[in-house]
């Protein structure tokens, strides 16, 4: 599952280091020493891109495509991409100069350099013990040093849900263009290059790999020469850290960008899977599967890893490699263990990597994390990246048992029905037993997993009862073993009863090679298990069973239905309000950016993969999670880039953002689900710290009419503005803050959120139009407690020019419980731009 917990397991070689091309230093080579760690190190001098971006603001040399010396390298319409790459010789100065320093700090002793990082950050990962770690960061080159830390993970139909087919890819010409020319950067569990998903033998046009691309094909055993091709451009691995930890499983992880996981080969389908390939599962055919920009092209850097997940050092190498090698976007289905700590959430290694991203040109996509719902349960902090929470949409798989009592029960399982409207013996495990034994101890046996203890004459035609313990949830048990059972004992099909430990445990579809189903709920199995046991027949003396009354037949779930009350947040999707810090003091920013589909959602699947145990040995698997969200805004974005192909990131996003569906198919508001357990029936309207700016409406963000643009040097003063936060910024990005009062409320962003509305405070907004000459009016819903005001309330905007927009926030009351309103610019030629207005404390002066 796209939530799964990862386990640690012991492996690890010195030989595997070298083949990945760990330095040693120090005195010999010998075992790991207790007491190390891997530290993050970042020096002052500036990186490759930084570098050359410095050289082109001074007219040493222009990227291909610039504007002029008066045009900013961020703006809108020109941005720092796809130009020659600063001459590779200051790499490698840069990487001497690492070296230099650890010699000449750590003289004679014993440390492993896992890492340089050189393009989008100067520095470095290495093995050090504490002590050393204070010495280097003693240094005067040296601007910062932290501890590494792990991180984790966290479809046929949804092109048709969110309209493509009939919308966004017939603007862009229909599957067989949509996103060509954007290359879609992943970082995640690798990937299966033989999948149908990736080939490129399906495309007789044109199809060259984009020339701003430079990566790389890596080549191992497992991931031989003609892994890639033009839709897989480039492929690989990241596993330097766990390999020095320990947790490194060479037989089940891979060094290779092989995916034996299945998260990266489903993230990646979602993204920019190729269009039409057939999903066939347990062999029956559910429909035909594409990516979002079946026609953009997919980059893997693996850095994480089925046993035991992955660390920042390794994820902050592949953001690194991912830039330098010239993506256009960076999807991130995954998210810290842990808050980070220190003064701000923001200042950690991987998003001030992945800020450098930014402003390299690269829109970065997170997944908001399964830590829901409650709130302040955020796992993406930053306003430069693009965090989305997970959705449900309108095709659900239900099948149901119909007994002998007339009840009708609810289950999950993409299996046939029994055989037409005759109706079945229900035998549950512990009464089938060979001999007539007494009930057994051993849960397996209960849950159907050894067949060798039944006695298949009594079970010969009916329907197999078997419990769904928690050993399912850990892997100890498995569905398909208990299909096997049933197989094995001429069962006319199978029903699993949830055993009332597993509480609060969503099951998606599982796929069923013979009728039968899983009972989700713990009340149904209840019900289901007292019609059960009512209806046997026993001996009055003995107390043995005589006969089993109990009668059921399954109808088959194969088949989707489709509703109209999605979207919906999912239980499981992070909410706001974003936390500034480990206080958990509020940002004045909104997270999550949007939602988008996360829910039961069909990917490709790796024939390696062993994250979902129900799909192995299939080519596709269901899974959920923000982990899948987050892949479907990565190919809506290149969707974006392809018809704006000189927007900024923050570009991007506003597009996305504004463009947005508050509504669900039957204009209803979309709802957020707020317990784990029984989410359906907790449902409440969803706010923007559950949906962000709403669900995403790929085809409204390709004409967005307005857009709320935003720099590096914006975030960089937002960074400033944070108390105290002066040295980290220093540390991280090697510039100076001036002074600067900037806090999140001020950036451009397409919403406007104010943790403490202290009085009365003034924000402003700047649009830019990307279409056509048009006039605005400005409508606002201003939050409870809170009166405002806009100025202008309306505006002529000529094309490509930009208009300031004033709003003063008044509080009318004290309150500290958090309201909500919007903003809407409403054009005379149709545009709709749309944001949320979040307030939370509120102050009256006086009161």
């Amino acid at each position: 599952m796209g939530w799964a917990w990862r386990r640690e397991q012991w492996a690890v070689l010195w030989l595997c280091v070298a083949v990945l091309g760990v330095a040693l230093a120090g005195a010999g080579v010998g075992a790991f020493e207790e007491g190390t760690a891997v530290y993050i190190v970042t020096m002052k001098q500036a990186p490759v891109f930084h570098k050359r971006l410095d050289l082109e603001r001074f007219g040493s040399s222009r990227i291909a495509g610039g504007g002029g010396a008066d045009t900013p390298a961020t703006s809108i319409l020109m941005k720092p991409r796809h130009g020659p790459a600063q001459p590779m010789n200051y790499g490698s100065y840069l990487v001497r100069l690492q070296n230099s320093l650890l010699k000449r700090t750590l003289r004679g002793e014993r440390y492993i350099k896992l890492y340089s990082y050189r393009y989008l950050i100067n520095g470095f990962a290495v093995v050090i013990t504490p002590q050393q770690a204070e010495r280097l960061s003693m240094r005067k080159e040296v601007a910062n040093v932290m501890l590494d830390f792990s991180v984790r993970t966290a479809t046929t139909h949804t092109p048709e849900f969110l309209g493509l087919p009939q919308g966004a890819w017939v603007q862009e010409g229909g599957p067989q263009c949509a996103g060509q020319g954007v290359v879609v950067g992943l970082i995640d569990t690798g990937i299966d290059p033989t999948h149908p998903s990736f080939a490129d033998d399906l495309i007789t046009d044109s199809y060259p790999v984009p020339a701003h691309y430079s990566g790389i094909c890596e080549v191992t055993n497992d991931f031989p020469s003609g892994s890639c091709n033009r839709k897989l451009v480039g492929a690989r691995h990241f596993a330097a850290s766990a390999i020095t930890r320990g947790v490194f499983n060479a037989s089940q992880d891979h060094a290779s960008p092989s995916d034996s996981d299945g998260h990266g080969t489903h993230t990646a389908s979602i993204a920019a899977g190729n269009h039409g390939i057939p999903v066939v599962v347990a062999g029956h055919h559910f429909g035909n599967a594409s990516g979002m920009a079946p026609r953009a092209h997919i980059a893997v850097y693996k850095a994480l890893y089925k046993s035991f997940g992955g660390f920042a050092a390794d994820v902050v190498a592949a953001i690194d490699q991912a830039a330098e090698d010239n993506v256009d976007i960076i999807s991130l289905s995954i998210t810290p263990n842990r808050r980070p700590p220190g003064l701000a959430t923001f200042f950690n290694p991987i998003d001030m990597a992945l800020l450098s991203a930014v402003k390299a040109g690269i829109f970065v996509v997170q997944a908001a994390g399964n830590t829901g719902p409650s709130a302040k349960s955020m796992s993406s902090y930053s306003p430069w990246i693009f965090t989305v929470g997970a959705s449900a949409h309108d095709r659900e798989y239900n099948n149901y048992v119909v007994l002998g009592n007339n009840l009708t029960i609810t289950g999950v399982g993409l299996a046939p029905g029994t055989d037409g409207d005759s109706m079945f013996t229900l035998v549950a495990a512990p009464h089938a037993l060979k001999n007539n034994a007494a009930r057994p101890t051993e849960m397996s046996l209960g849950e159907c997993q050894d067949s060798s203890h039944l006695d298949e004459d009594l079970i010969r035609g009916k329907i197999l009862v078997c419990s769904y313990s928690i050993r399912f949830v850990l892997g100890l048990s498995s569905v398909k073993q208990a299909l096997d059972t049933a197989k094995n004992v001429s069962a006319a099909g199978v029903i699993f009863y949830l055993d009332p430990f597993v509480i609060g445990f969503q099951l998606n579809p599982t796929p069923m090679d013979m009728p039968g189903l899983i009972i989700p709920s713990s009340d149904d199995s209840k019900v289901f298990l007292n019609y059960y046991n009512e209806s046997l027949v026993r001996d009055e003396t003995s107390n043995k069973i005589v006969s089993f009354g109990a009668i059921a037949k399954i109808l088959g779930g194969q088949n989707p239905n489709y509703g109209f009350s999605a979207p919906k947040v999912m239980f499981y999707s992070a909410r706001g309000p974003d936390p500034e810090d480990n206080s958990l003091a509020n940002a004045d920013i909104l997270k999550p950016n949007l939602i988008a589909p996360g829910s039961s959602i069909w990917g490709a699947w790796s024939s390696l993969g062993l994250d979902s145990a129900e799909f192995a040995g299939e080519s596709f698997a269901m899974i959920s999670g923000t982990s899948m969200a987050a892949p479907h805004v990565a190919g809506l974005a290149a969707l974006v880039k392809q018809k704006f192909p000189y927007f900024s990131p923050a570009a991007i996003g506003s597009a996305l953002s504004t463009t947005t569906s508050l509504s669900d198919r039957e204009g209803n508001p979309i709802m957020a689900q707020r317990t784990y357990g029984n989410p359906n029936s907790t449902q409440s309207p969803a706010t923007p710290f559950d949906m962000g700016n709403g669900f995403v409406n790929a085809t409204a963000a390709l004409d967005p009419g307005l857009i709320f643009d935003s720099s590096y040097d914006d975030f960089f003063s937002f960074l400033c503005g944070i108390n105290g936060s002066a040295p980290v910024v220093m540390n991280y990005t090697g510039n100076s803050c001036g002074a600067s009062a900037m806090t999140g409320a001020d950036l451009n962003l397409p919403s406007i959120t104010i943790a403490v509305l202290n009085q009365s405070r003034t924000i402003t907004r700047t649009v830019t139009n990307v279409a056509s000459d048009e006039s605005y009016t400005v409508s606002y819903s201003a939050p409870y407690g809170v009166a405002v005001s806009a100025s202008p309330a309306q505006f002529f905007i000529p094309s490509g020019q930009r208009q300031q927009v004033t709003f003063v926030v008044n509080a009318t009351m004290n309150g500290t419980s958090a309201s909500f309103g919007s903003v809407g610019f409403y054009g005379d030629k149709g545009h709709r731009v749309m944001i949320p207005f979040s307030v939370i404390s509120k102050v009256v002066h006086g009161s």
